[in-house]
């Protein structure tokens, strides 16, 4: 693959996942596009998602957020990280409740998955048997800019 389709391949993953997750963070919040009917099952499941009167909210500015990370390119791997739990939801979602959805559901798992191998060296660390933390260093090496 040539250095040009390194670069430009994350690049276009990074707007379509981010551009998915705005679009329909907003519409969640403002509701300006119509949603198609649900089977009975997913429909009930959105009704309480709602009805707790919080967890609407939340999900969605978490996809805002997360959403605006990765279209302004800073911190897209946090940005990945604040999606990761809503898109294994939005696949299970479709696999079990709605699965007329599944083709776009397993679209934005594709992304996911080839967002998080393009950052993976950002991961890596957190993905460690062994971690090394600045907390394991006494507390006079952690703020060694504190001495005189």
């Amino acid at each position: 693959m040539s250095d040009l389709n390194k670069r430009k391949l994350p690049l276009a993953a990074r707007l379509m996942l981010g551009g998915i997750f705005l679009v329909m963070g907003l519409n969640g919040l403002f509701e300006f596009l119509s949603m198609p009917p649900m089977p009975e099952a997913a429909r009930a499941f959105m009704i309480a998602l709602v009805a707790t009167g919080y967890m609407m909210p939340l999900i969605k500015i978490t996809e805002i957020v997360g959403a605006l990370m990765l279209l302004s390119g800073r911190y897209v791997p946090l940005g990945l990280t604040l999606l990761a739990p809503g898109i294994v939801n939005i696949l299970l979602f479709h696999a079990m409740l709605a699965p007329a959805g599944i083709g776009l559901a397993v679209f934005i798992v594709a992304l996911e998955i080839y967002l998080a191998y393009s950052y993976r060296d950002v991961f890596r660390p957190m993905l460690s048997t062994n971690p090394r933390t600045t907390a394991a260093k006494p507390v006079h090496e952690r703020f060694a800019y504190d001495r005189p």
